[in-house]
Parts: C-alpha cells; structure tokens; sequence
C-alpha cells in the first residue's frame, strides 16, 4: 500500500504510516503514547493535537469549542490520505510515565511464616541441581539423558523425568565440556520434572522466577531468586494499552473494531512486559536464560489480551470469558523474553469481571481462613471485592469506570509528575487551594487520590452540596464553563500547562458515581447474606491506588464504609504479592485453584438490588447518614 509521511513534532520524529492510518496510529509507530480514553472512538477528546503542514481527513469529535479554536483536531478520527503531513501534539495529550506502587522491602515482601504455611520449602516450581555424571565406556555406553536421568532421581523424588528438545540439542556438548560436571535448571511438577537447561560446570548462578501483575493501569514485575525466596529487583510502567483505551470495554471494543485488533494490543502489553525484564536483568547484571517461570495476575480481560483468547464476550451479555483456567504456556510461544522452554502460568479468573489478580490477592489476604468476617476490596478503574470468612466467600465486581484513574475527568490523569495528589480549601482566604503534586511539579491535571481528596475538601468547604451540586460561594475560582459550573483549582500562571486547571459539576458527578458504585456493591454482598456492616472486623485495601488513598476523605465522600481506621489495613499490591508467594510455592499456586473455586460470584447487574443501593449511594457521603455517624453534615 501507499505509504505517507508523518513528521511529529516537537521531536522532530519522521515515521511511514500506511494511507488511511490515522494520526493516533502514527504516534504509536513513533513510539509516542498519546491519551485515548476511548480507544479512538473519538468520544473522550483527549487526543487533541494540532496540524502545521499538509492535510488530513476528518478529525472530528468530542472537542471543546476552546480546543476547537485553538486549531486542535482528534488524532483517533484524522485520517492522511496524502502527505506528507506534520503535526504537533501537546503536552497534555501525551501520555507519560507515572506513579506505579513498588515494595519497599525487595528483599521480601511477604514473611517467611506466611510463605512456610504453604509448603514453599518443599514444593518449589523451579530447582537447580549440580550432577557429575558418571563416564560412558565400550561396556557403559548409556545415552548423556540416562545418565543425567539417573543422577537426577537421586536427587527428586518424582516418577518421571524428561527433557526439552532445546536443552537436548545441547546436551551432548554441554557435559563434556567440564568433564561431565553439569548444572541443570528443573521445571518441577508433583510427579514430574523437565529439564530445560543444561550449563557446563557446577555454576552456582541460582534460578530465578518472574512475578508479573497485568493491571488495567499499570504493568509490574518482580524478578525473584526462587532459591533465597527474595525479590531482588523491581520494575514498573503505565500498560501501553492505554493508548488503546482507559479500561476493559474499551480496550475489547478496539479489538473487535481495529483491523487485527487483538494481535496489535497483545504485542503492545508484550513488549511494555519485555522492556521491563530488561531493566530487572540489568540491575541483576543476569541474562534472559537465567529466569525460567513466569507467575502472573491479572484480571479477565487482561489475561485474555496477553495470551490473545478473544475477549469479546466478556462484553456482551451474559458475560462470558473464554475460559477461568488458563493453560500454561511456554515463553517461546507469546514471546516472552526469559529462556524459551520456561513456563508461564496465569492465576484463575472467577468471572468476567473478577479475575485472577483478585484471586491472588484474596489467597494473600488468608480471608478464607478467618472465623471473623473480612472484606477485601482492590478499587481501580473496577471495584472488586470479596467478602466473608473461613466458611463463606463472596464476591462481585462494580462498574466504578475509570474516574478514580483519571478517566472522564475533564484535567483528570494517572499519577504522572504534576499530578495533583492532595489538596487542601481555605474557605476564609477566598477559598485559596493549596495542593501537592507527584514529583512536586507545577500542576498539569489531577490523579485518583487527588481527585478524592478534592471531592472531599469541596464539601467541607461548602463549594458542593450533598448531592455534588456547586453552590454559589463569593470567589473568583467558581465560574461557568463550556459544560456547566466549574472551580479553578490552579490558575494557568501556576500550571505546567498555561491552563486553569478546572474541575467541573459534570466531573463530580462521574466521581460520585463510581464512589457510589463501590459502595453499593459491598451493601449488596451484605445484605445478600442478611448482615449488619458492623459484622465485618477486618477491610483490606489492595492495589496501586488504593495504597495512595486518604482514609478520612474515602470515608467523608461515602466511598468506604464509616469505621474505626484499626478495621482498615492497606496491603499494596496485593496482585504481585500473591503472585511472588504462589511462585515461590506450587502448594499455594494449587490452593489458588481451589480459592478460585470456592467464591461464589454475585452478579450486580441482575435485578434491582444493586441499582436501588446505587441511587442511595449517590450522595455525599449517602442517603441515609445513619451509615455515616463520624461525617458531620
């Protein structure tokens, strides 16, 4: 096909595209990640940007009259049909890399009792053994795998022993090239072990495992010696899939829409993975050979998008996925860059809509092991929670959408430098905003917990009523704009982006909806089985954003039921941690399995109930205030 030039700008960059790309496209062949809420749809007017030479087609969309005078179009509906053509694409429409929540303690991020209880010292998915096999001769002529065989059953207790055809073809050489001393990398099974490499010499290099969460928002691995049971490096970025779309509709929607969608957004996450366990290896100064299993959680969706199972019906109703169990996969075969016989495991999914990050967090949290009740709660661009105790477990999934990860918010964003994180409302000095910002950069947008912290602060100040309403307060940040009543948190001359950063009534009344929806799935798992909220003893707050949450503000906006902060504990990702505990140990992985099972999945979108709880929840802090008895009106 014909092909145009593209010239991006301020880069300078210079990329082909095929006629009839769109300038989105164009930008993601350039390497540069443009925001696309909607997954160029051209519905969230995020990916605004500007044409300075040549012509385009289309780009149109949802734009504001402002950016529209401006001369910015849509990348996602801008076509080039004939080149060449130069475009500009601002600041605020890129995408960059942001906060992503990493361990503290890399060397250990759960304790060794907790790992014991599961069997980790026995029951371990990869080991290396160092052999000296014995010498053939004319009358001891037994093939290089008998002899490494019968050397390694006296060291595993498993019935069957075998080898991959890549670590056979160097067999042979390998043993002889330190007289028939040879270490060998052993994936292990409860009755079976597969050799998958063999190194000349007794090398003392230990195995290695990779713990990976596929979040919605974010991508994060752990590279794990599996022989101290310590992580010993961490790496973490935005998923690219954003380009692709904000959250799991949209990202599924691009692969029903887009010419051999799905291939294209499983590379993407392929290759944000890859570039990741780059950076580990070099910290480590180890090669891709060294590591050889790979542990992931991650939810439906994004599991069906890693390994390319069409995710299609997970959208439609009545909401099927492919499978709940995933089959493991060797590296070699999605191109994964650790050595190509190593194994890939994905934890099990429950439904479309609670999945196998939310498994693995459940199997940290030991809930299904209490007497008392528990509620564990992952709040992201979904609510999923689970509820209950060592005789029942519950759990569903709300459709928070993707406001508290920036989403639908006209400055909102995810927790990039500039990102507005905290805020604070000095109703008595004309409302003057003082504020706090990741990397303490001028301000270009706001992040989740900001966007918290400011629905909160705006009651309290009385700029906002109960029901999210702006009230008509004597300062010159409240004004009118292009969609209704908003207020200047910073002005342009304080901004990194020579703009009022603004949040309007319709951007509260998105945050309200997704606080509402939280919360009215846990009143629905609650009254399902006939309970008080003050059954539950204990509230875990799992995930990369919940970790940055404002306990006081989460409960003042009705977002977290009202209890003692001693009922509260933030876990952090509990998606890696569950996934770095199961690698370390196939007793637990197992009892994933057997977890996974044993939840019984509430679907909210069937009948009333979720949807009476909803409007009740669509108030500042809730319809009824008895629930809240610590928010003052």
């Amino acid at each position: 096909m014909d092909k145009i030039q593209v010239t991006i700008m301020p880069e300078n960059l210079q990329v082909e595209v095929e006629k009839g790309s769109t300038l989105l496209e164009a930008a993601q062949a350039a390497g540069i990640s443009v925001k696309s809420s909607c997954g160029g749809q051209g519905t969230c007017g995020r990916c605004a940007v500007k044409i300075l030479e040549g012509n385009v087609t289309g780009g149109e969309g949802n734009l504001s009259r402002a950016k529209r005078e401006e001369g910015l179009i849509l990348a996602c509906t801008a076509t080039v049909d004939n080149g060449p053509v130069t475009v500009e694409i601002p600041e605020a429409s890129r995408l960059h890399e942001h906060q992503v929540l990493l361990d503290d303690d890399e060397e250990g991020l759960i304790r060794e009792s907790q790992l014991d209880e599961e069997g980790t010292d026995d029951a371990p998915m990869v080991k290396k053994f160092q052999l000296t096999l014995a010498e053939p001769n004319m009358t001891e002529n037994a093939s290089d795998f008998s002899r490494l065989s019968t050397e390694l059953k006296g060291n595993l207790d498993v019935e069957e022993i075998t080898i991959s055809y890549e670590a056979l073809k160097t067999l042979p050489n390998k043993v002889r090239e330190q007289d028939w001393k040879v270490t060998v990398t052993c994936l292990l099974k409860d009755d079976s072990a597969e050799v998958i490499r063999v190194e000349a010499g007794h090398v003392d290099t230990p195995p290695y495992g990779i713990a990976l969460d596929i979040g919605t928002t974010t991508v994060v691995v752990a590279l794990v010696d599996l022989a101290s049971g310590k992580i010993v490096a961490q790496s973490g970025t935005f998923n690219r899939q954003a380009t692709m779309g904000d959250d799991v509709i949209s990202r599924i929607v691009y692969t029903e829409e887009e010419k051999d969608g799905l291939e294209k957004i499983q590379k993407v996450v392929i290759d944000c993975i890859n570039e990741l366990l780059d950076e580990v290896y070099e910290k480590q100064n180890i090669a891709a050979e060294d590591v050889s299993v790979m542990m992931v959680a991650a939810n439906t969706t994004m599991i069906h998008l890693f390994l390319g199972i069409e995710p299609m019906y997970i959208r439609r109703e009545p909401y099927i996925p492919g499978a709940a169990q995933y089959p493991v996969v060797k590296a070699k075969d999605l191109g994964i860059n650790i050595i190509p016989d190593g194994e890939i495991t994905s934890f099990p999914a429950v439904a479309s809509y609670v999945g196998g990050d939310i498994v693995s967090g459940a199997m940290l949290t030991g809930i299904e092991k209490q007497e008392e009740i528990w509620l564990f709660i992952d709040i992201g661009t979904n609510g999923e929670m689970v509820l209950g105790n060592n005789e029942w477990l519950m759990c569903c999934a709300c459709s928070a959408g993707p406001s508290f990860e920036g989403g639908g918010i006209t400055f909102g964003m995810r927790a990039m430098d500039g990102a507005i994180e905290k805020i604070n409302i000095d109703k008595d000095n004309d409302y003057r905003v003082s504020y706090a910002t990741v990397g303490n950069a001028s301000p270009v947008g706001i992040c989740g917990s900001g966007l918290i912290d400011c629905l909160s602060k705006l009651r309290k100040a009385g700029v906002i009523d109960r029901q999210g309403k702006m009230q008509k307060v004597d300062t010159w940040r409240m004004r009118e704009g292009d969609d209704g009543p908003e207020f200047v948190l910073a002005s342009a001359s304080e901004s990194g982006i020579d703009q009022d950063i603004i949040i309007s009534e319709a951007d509260i009344q998105n945050l309200i909806r997704a606080k509402g929806a939280v919360y009215a799935g846990i009143r629905v798992m609650l009254n399902k089985m006939q309970l008080p909220i003050e059954v539950i003893s204990k509230i875990l707050i799992g995930g990369g954003f919940g970790n940055y949450l404002n306990l006081n503000d989460s409960i003042r906006i009705g977002l977290l039921p009202d209890m003692p902060a001693e009922c509260y504990e933030f876990i952090g990702n509990s998606s890696l941690k569950g996934a770095y505990k199961a690698l370390l140990s196939r007793n637990a992985f197992k009892h994933c399995i057997e977890l996974g099972k044993s939840l019984t999945y509430l679907e909210l979108s069937d009948g009333n109930e979720f949807y009476d709880e909803y409007v009740q929840a669509m108030f500042l802090p809730h319809t009824d205030m008895s629930l809240f008895p610590s928010v003052e009106d």
